[in-house]
């Protein structure tokens, strides 16, 4: 066979790649979901084409040169009324920008934030929260917790908000007494000493070991808050330094941070509030839309036989679509649940957390979908690159071919023979006689692709289309009504009508794919290039088939869910119930397989997951390695091997890096806790610059850096802000109110639309520490101050100490960052990908159909759980690229280009784990067929997962040594063609033998073949990265030094 492993067309017949096929309508029978018609008739997909087109854009005005079209100009005549018009269009985009959610988030931050600053501005709050200063951190607690969010994610920020006080007042109080305690000994230099290292050194270090540790944006705020509380009580108030006991500063804090909580949460419930659970619904209304017309434009595309649709502007934005509102679907689930919870109504989120599982199995589907058309479109093209090879091995004459339905110039011949076979009814298709194809038994010493690929879908094309239309009318409709309540609306007759749709389809692939195997033309192919190319033709369409099943049959599935959804909103009283308060008695009452964030969380390991799937690949050799060999250890040796084991936890990196953290904080706060350097730590506001430094530490070198520099700039900008509004404003109240709105106006947007929130939040903290501090000074709220002015504050001193206390805490984060066990984000990189390759080798090291021939063990190719932790380890390994590209080395920048197409690729062969595991989670228990088909193809499939582990293998240890590969890898093309033909033997020798195998029983070695496929194709991609990363062994590689 030739080197691409594919059967090329006849030379005369060879096409430009780019060809323009007309849609081909097929009558036949098909189920209106409405009203659950069984009609005959031309299928036809309103054209998605269309969707977007120039005459329908509201904004297609925008997108016209100024200058008009075909080198037009406009006169000066027209030129005002065209700016204008310009302007006009200008003003309506920013008053609709202001009125969307975006726009409302931002209003409603800057609202709570106004409302925050009043702790500073009104005498009488300012009164009620003490002299001391620090009022400001009432505006601050509004920066942090901002309302632009639901009210479920409101409730969860409040908890934690909650749960961060409660753990600064334990550290608080117990710093405290054990001050006290060994101040009253005597011994108040060890009380320090131990205050350090202990509550402040280990109590900040657990917080920056949980913020890592749990990775969420609401758990990091929660942190931030909880380092401010800790930070000041114990190196700014002074009683821990004297021995005392004082809980004016804590209860000053505890006040300070329920008015910031209060004023947030009502902003966030009152002024236009957010339900998560409307939000849900929106989402999974848009999800089930674009899902109907990528099905339309994939089911399309795959019967014409051209990748053009699916290159156009409407399937690109429906899968952008799809893609930016999928990601949100387990947030708002999330956040969903949180008000479901408070509303007392469990059972409803339990049904909707069913229905967002249900959602990502279609889109599972229309994957498969997208794979098997790949398949296809790619077979074609390569079909283009040379002769036709004839089933006696000589090159065909052009009379001898079936007309081919994908060349512009048979087009229509096809179409049109295609329409004479399907203009009468679907009975009457299917009982074609053989005469209609004598001019493809005639052809049957010389088949192209192009041939192969018509004859599947002249009888399967039928079919597949009706489906595909009743599908596409249910899902336009599903699964809610219009907002904005967003209630469910379901047909009644949907379900039913699907049922008969499904059956009409089986019913009708069956007999379409035994009169295509029975056509002596594909069955009784001799030459082994043909007979493959007729298996990976089969195994492409039957994938796309079988694929198309599981879509309807898990469309269904979501039909049964969302009549549960409705029956449950309409009970009539509706229940209430609140069993989550008593946890302690649930015990499985609340069923957690649908609580897709719940199995989310409790597989997410993010700061050792490398580190896990290390020990599970090396567990076993490392105790064969010791232990299993039989040999007799020493003593020492075995001691040795227990102390290594027993400090493997100590040997984690969430673990050193909360012990770096804890260090860096004790050390930092080390002079407030010294008589002489005390006032220079209260000076130059050190306790700020300490926090700083919380908030820059993470957990590699590249991280620390990007949030360094973030900071930075925003700290100068904040510090500008502050004096320019403090000079402008005069002290007056009103006018620094006004500049505190415009700013924080600006800093939200930063945050919300930029997706800059350390940059904004640092912005408006150095704003808060200068110009609101500025205004309590200048009205004697605060004491001990007269070092910045008293009552004349110096704004520009105010800020400078503010901004050489947040430069400093920057500085010290990034030193401990690199100096103290250093994390760089370039070696976990290269690690982490060499260890999950190694992983994925060991997962085909085993032939994972295998498990169907055993019946011993369902976990035989890959578990939930194994699943879910490679898809965190890739998650986590994106996330370390965008922090790799901040670290500087001086062997050159980091390829984050390469890394980044890298792990696309790896991503996309785990999509096709996913797949295959899919296809084999659906019955573990073969039926005769499928043994027989796998006893027959043992040794092909062996040999296929040897070549694929043993790649893997050699992926890994080049990305791990950064060491070119040697020469041309193992060929799988090769090895997965002798099993395609494998395959088309064991279909002709059961053809002759009358053995009962039905077209089903070979749906697994489809996805099989597929996927061993994708795995080809993106291993090939992977090695290519790596040679144009490491280049290829020469002389200077191989000389000994």
């Amino acid at each position: 066979m030739a080197a691409n492993g594919r059967l090329p067309t006849n030379a005369a017949t060879s096409r430009s790649p780019s060809r323009s096929h007309r849609p081909l309508n097929y009558e036949a029978d098909l189920i209106l979901p409405r009203t659950g018609e069984r009609v005959n008739r031309a299928v036809t997909f309103r054209d998605p084409l269309l969707i977007n087109s120039p005459e329908d854009d509201e904004f297609a005005e925008d997108n016209a040169p100024l200058l008009g079209r075909s080198g037009s100009f406009v006169t000066w005549r027209n030129g005002p009324s065209r700016l204008a018009q310009v302007g006009k269009r200008h003003l309506r985009r920013i008053g609709a920008g202001l009125v969307s959610n975006t726009g409302v988030g931002i209003f409603k931050c800057s609202l709570a934030y106004s409302l925050g600053s009043l702790a500073t501005f009104v005498p009488v709050i300012a009164t009620f929260l003490g002299t001391q200063d620090g009022k400001h951190m009432v505006a601050t607690v509004t920066v942090y917790f901002h309302p632009a969010r639901s009210q479920g994610s409101m409730y969860e920020a409040t908890l934690l908000a909650a749960c961060a006080f409660l753990y600064a007042l334990i550290i608080s109080f117990a710093s405290m007494g054990v001050s006290i305690g060994f101040g009253d000994a005597g011994l108040r230099s060890l009380g320090h000493a131990v205050v350090l290292i202990v509550f402040c050194g280990g109590g900040l270090g657990f917080v920056g070991w949980l913020k890592q540790r749990l990775g969420s944006p609401l758990v990091n705020v929660a942190c931030s808050l909880t380092s401010l509380s800790i930070i000041t009580v114990l190196t700014k108030e002074g009683a821990v330094q004297t021995s005392r006991f004082s809980t004016e500063k804590i209860t000053q804090v505890l006040k300070m941070v329920l008015m910031g909580i209060i004023a947030t949460t009502f902003v966030c419930l009152v002024v236009n509030p957010i339900s998560a659970r409307k939000e849900l619904r929106k989402s999974m209304a848009k999800t089930m839309g674009s899902f109907g017309d990528m099905l339309a434009i994939i089911t399309s595309s795959f019967l014409e036989g051209s990748e053009a649709r699916m290159r156009k502007v409407a399937f690109v934005d429906a899968s952008d679509q799809y893609k930016t509102v999928f990601t949100s679907l387990v947030k708002d689930l999330q956040e969903a649940k949180n008000e479901h919870y408070i509303l007392g109504s469990e059972n409803e989120y339990i049904i909707q957390a069913k229905l967002v599982k249900c959602v990502q199995s279609l889109a599972q589907n229309i994957g498969g979908l997208r794979s098997a058309a790949a398949t296809q479109f790619q077979l074609l093209a390569e079909a283009q690159e040379g002769p036709a090879v004839s089933t006696s091995g000589s090159r065909s004459d052009d009379a001898d071919f079936t007309p081919s339905p994908f060349s512009p110039a048979s087009t229509r011949d096809f179409a049109h023979h295609t329409e004479s076979e399907t203009s009468s009814n679907v009975s009457d298709t299917r009982s074609i006689s053989s005469h209609e194809y004598d001019g493809a038994s005639k052809t049957s010493n010389g088949r192209s692709v192009e041939d192969i690929f018509a004859k599947f879908v002249t009888r399967l094309g039928p079919s597949m289309k009706s489906l595909a239309y009743t599908l596409k009318s249910i899902l336009d409709e599903l699964p809610y009504g219009p907002g904005p309540e967003y209630r469910v609306a379901i047909n009644d007759r949907f379900k039913n009508s699907l049922t008969e749709a499904i059956e009409l389809y089986r019913h009708s692939r069956s007999e379409a794919l035994d009169l295509l195997y029975g056509d002596e033309a594909l069955s009784d192919a001799e030459d082994k290039d043909v007979a493959t190319v007729i298996e990976e033709v089969a195994a492409s369409c039957g994938h796309f088939s079988f694929s198309l099943l599981d879509f309807a049959t898990e469309v269904k599935h979501c039909l049964s869910i969302l009549e549960e959804l409705e029956a449950e909103e309409e009970r009539t009283p509706q229940r209430r119930s609140w069993q989550w308060i008593v946890f302690w008695r649930r015990s499985g009452t609340i069923p957690t397989d649908g609580d897709m964030e719940d199995l989310e969380r409790h597989e997410h390991r993010a700061s050792s997951e490398d580190d896990s799937v290390r020990r599970q690949i090396s567990a076993s050799t490392l105790t064969r390695r010791h232990f299993e060999l039989g040999k007799l250890q020493t003593l020492r040796e075995t001691i040795r091997q227990k102390l290594w084991r027993a400090s493997r936890f100590f040997r984690r990196d969430d673990i050193k890096f909360a012990f770096k953290v804890g260090a860096g904080a004790a050390l930092f706060a080390l002079p407030s806790f010294v008589d002489a350097t005390r006032p220079i730590y209260s000076h130059w506001r050190g306790e700020w610059g300490l926090l700083s430094y919380m908030l820059v530490c993470s957990m590699t070198i590249g991280a620390s850096n990007t949030t360094g520099s973030a900071r930075f700039l925003g700290t100068c900008a904040g510090a500008i802000c502050a004096i320019v509004a403090w000079n402008a404003s005069q002290a007056n109240a009103y006018l620094l109110a006004f500049f505190g709105w415009l700013v924080s106006t600006v800093c939200f947007y930063l945050i919300i639309v930029k997706k800059k929130g350390p940059m904004g939040r640092f912005i408006l903290l150095t704003y808060n520490l200068s110009a609101l501090y500025a205004y309590s000074l200048s009205v004697k709220d605060e004491q001990d101050d007269e070092d910045e002015g008293g009552v004349n504050p110096y704004i520009a001193e105010i800020a400078l100490h503010r901004v050489v206390a947040v430069m400093t805490g920057c500085l010290w984060g990034l030193v401990i960052t690199r100096v103290i066990w250093p994390i760089s984000a370039r070696q976990k990189v290269k690690g982490g990908l060499s260890v999950l390759w190694l992983r994925m080798g060991l997962v085909w090291k085993r032939d994972p159909l295998s498990v169907l021939l055993e019946n011993n063990s369902s976990n035989a190719y890959m578990n939930v759980r194994e699943e879910v932790e490679l898809r965190r380890h890739v998650s986590r390994l994106d996330d370390l690229r965008g922090s790799a590209a901040s670290e500087l080395e001086l062997k050159g920048p980091f390829p984050n280009a390469a890394i980044s197409r890298i792990l696309n690729s790896t991503s996309r062969m785990l999509d096709a784990f996913h797949a295959l595991n899919m296809v084999l989670m659906k019955d573990l228990r073969a039926s005769e067929g499928e043994r027989g088909i796998l006893k027959f193809t043992t040794t092909e499939r062996a040999q296929l997962c040897a070549r694929i582990s043993h790649i893997f293998q050699v992926l890994a240890s080049s990305m791990k040594l950064e060491y070119p590969l040697t020469g041309q890898l193992p060929d799988i093309e090769h090895t997965r063609d002798r099993l395609l033909m494998r395959i088309f033997t064991f279909r002709r020798n059961a053809r002759e033998a009358h053995t009962p195998v039905t077209e089903s029983d070979y749906a697994l070695l489809y996805a099989y073949t597929l996927v061993t496929g994708q795995l080809s194709q993106e291993l090939q991609t992977v090695a290519k990265e790596l040679e144009e990363l490491f280049g290829v062994v020469d002389e200077d590689v191989l000389k000994l030094e």
